[in-house]
């Protein structure tokens, strides 16, 4: 595809010396230079770990959890006393 650019002066020095040691093109030169730069500012893809998920048999529970909220506001009021009683 053809286009025109505005390439200042040193950059195309450069890209005309590359051209002229490499035996090639300077359409090849500025191509294969603007590929790397535009891959340069690619971020790298990471590909995702896979999670693996260990499990744990934790056995039969200790308590009736059918009424694990009445038995976590105990717990919570027991604490809030402890916490009371050292205060005093």
């Amino acid at each position: 595809m053809r286009t025109t650019l505005s390439i200042a002066d040193d950059i195309l020095r450069e890209l005309k010396r590359l051209a002229r040691n490499a035996d090639r093109p300077l359409t090849d030169i500025a191509n294969e230079i603007l590929r790397a730069g535009l891959a340069a500012t690619r971020k790298p893809v990471r590909s995702a770990r896979r999670f693996k998920e260990v499990r744990v048999d934790l056995g039969d529970p200790r308590m009736d959890l059918t009424k694990a909220l009445a038995i976590t506001a105990d717990l919570e009021d027991e604490e809030h006393l402890r916490k009371y009683q050292q205060r005093k």
